[in-house]
């Protein structure tokens, strides 16, 4: 079939144009607009309910993230309209049914076999084999089908229809066909070093649900704050803090648009709050001399406080991660911890044998912790710099790498953990890490550098792992650290991770070069808002 290119929309975007009669083949990310520059009826007649050759041949929906796949088709597409449906055809899509019909100003009719004009249609696939977080969406003789093999999946679809048919936009004619690249794509929020009020997180979660995210890591506890409500430990709890009401109002919300939070208890240091309640589990010096934030892995007592907690949140908080932490134990960077440190060294000893080091302890401290969550069902994971070379005691092999820095004490290359079998997700800190009041080298992130110069398998610094590690590399996540709390408001946080937040889940839903300039990137998210 003979195809000439043609150039539309005041000569901004490109469309195909058969020569013949009907579809043409996959288009993939092509160009166009989602307001239905090509897709609409001409403004003279009423739309047409099946495709003619008036129509041009549709081009890809504009959305963010960008869908991998479009098969092109005439027709006029689709518009939400106000009495229309919304049905499914299984009763365990109501929800996301019930969403989306009061997103697009729609009927929500429930479960119907009938076909009507307009109608978007919820359907559950089985497709065993499909990618979870799949789904296909046709937009074909005025209706839309988004189909699925979990209700995961059709959410996503009617994520990418909000954003199509944005302030009167056209859904084009034709076959979405959609999937992650990457299965955990997360968003890590500080609220130990800064409150964040229960509605801003909640804001979040709207604006993560409908880029497609599907993590939020809350790493609530630090030496500047403990901030959810306690009742096997009160008196740790700061002053300013979320209930557990809260809390499980947020996790409502989180889970109606498909996120998974990830608690984080970091541990064995970064615990300063709790042990402001604790002193008599500090860790002190040879020399008698305090160590901040670090509690006494020596003394049993230490153990049974932290899994307290552990066991108290797990039974708050759902799902399957679960972050550890692990990271930047002070024993741990002094140049001799075990004469620095008798009571860690003699305890490493008693337990792991004449040669263990306080190293050891540490990560025998991980994996015990890790046990406690994985008692939960949960997945453990802990910051790269927990993970200990030369040690006697290994971590578990199924603690997950969250890959932060190489600059740490401890701190190894990627390649170590990935040629070592370990499964790692990409918390770079050259380009993910959004350090409030940028101390020591942190910059905060553009969306511009990580949309051009990052990929899941940049872990560490600029240079990307081989591609044979990409199946060990599950996914990646943005990070806020408050670490001057003050620098910046709840609504100049927002702002500024607007960008580099769709940036990064562009990247980790497709990690090829995205088919839009920057600058056509930025346009679009300022007009799907």
């Amino acid at each position: 079939m003979a195809v000439a290119l043609v150039v539309v929309a005041a000569g901004v975007s490109l469309g195909l144009w058969a020569a013949s009669g009907g579809a043409g083949g996959t288009t993939g990310q092509a160009a166009g607009s989602s307001r239905g520059a090509t897709a609409a009826a001409p403004p003279d007649r009423a739309p047409e309910a099946s495709p003619t050759r008036s129509y041009p041949l549709s081009e890809a929906p504009r959305t963010i993230p960008a869908v991998r796949e479009h098969e092109p088709a005439r027709g006029p597409g689709w518009r939400p309209e106000k009495g229309n449906r919304v049905v499914v055809d299984d009763p365990a899509l109501a929800d996301e049914g019930r969403l989306v019909a009061g997103e697009l100003g729609m009927a929500y009719a429930g479960e119907k076999d009938d076909r009507r004009a307009g109608d978007l249609r919820l359907a559950l696939n089985r497709d065993k084999g499909a990618n979870p977080e799949s789904y296909v969406m046709t937009v074909r003789d005025g209706r839309v089908e988004i189909d699925g093999p979990s209700d995961t999946g059709v959410f996503y679809g009617t994520r990418t229809l909000k954003q199509e048919t944005r302030d009167g936009g056209t859904a084009p004619e034709g076959v979405v066909k959609d999937e992650p690249a990457k299965a955990q794509r997360g968003f890590m929020l500080d609220i130990a070093r800064k409150h964040f009020t229960a509605g801003w997180i909640e804001d979040r979660i709207r604006e993560l649900g409908d880029l497609k995210f599907n993590q939020l890591g809350l790493h609530f506890s630090d030496d500047q704050g403990f901030r959810i409500e306690s009742t096997s430990h009160p008196e740790i709890v700061s002053r300013q803090h979320l209930t557990k009401a809260q809390v499980r109002k947020i996790i409502d919300l989180a889970q109606s648009r498909h996120i998974t939070i990830v608690p984080e208890i970091d541990s064995p240091g970064h615990l300063g709050a709790v042990l402001d309640a604790h002193p008599d589990l500090q860790l002190r010096s040879a020399q008698g001399s305090a160590v901040r934030g670090a509690i006494d892995i020596s003394k049993a007592e230490s153990a049974d406080l932290i899994d307290d907690l552990l066991n108290e949140y797990a039974d708050l908080f759902p799902g399957g991660p679960w972050h550890l932490g692990g990271d930047e134990y002070q024993a741990l960077t002094r140049s001799n911890p075990e004469a620095s440190f008798p009571q860690l060294a003699a305890a490493a000893r008693e337990r792991y044998g004449s040669g263990a080091t306080v190293a050891d302890l540490a990560t025998g401290w991980l994996n015990d912790r890790a046990d406690t969550v994985r008692a939960h069902q949960r997945v453990p994971r802990a910051w790269n710099d927990g993970f200990f070379r030369g040690t006697s005691v290994q971590a578990a092999e199924d603690i997950r790498v969250a890959y932060w820095t190489g600059k740490e004490i401890g701190a190894r290359a990627p390649l170590e953990y990935l040629q070592a079998g370990r499964e790692v997700i990409n918390y770079n800190d050259e380009f993910l890490y959004y350090v409030l009041g940028e101390p020591q080298t942190f910059v905060y992130p553009t969306g511009q550098r990580i949309y051009e110069q990052w990929t899941p398998r940049v872990l560490r610094g600029t240079a990307a792992v081989p591609a044979r590690y990409d199946g060990q590399i599950l996914g990646g996540s943005f990070a806020v650290w408050c670490d001057l709390a003050d620098s910046q408001t709840q609504e100049q946080v927002a702002a500024g991770i607007r960008m580099p937040l769709r940036a990064t889940v562009q990247k980790l839903w497709d990690p090829g070069k995205p088919e839009l300039s920057w600058a056509e990137f930025r346009t679009l998210a300022d007009r799907l808002g």
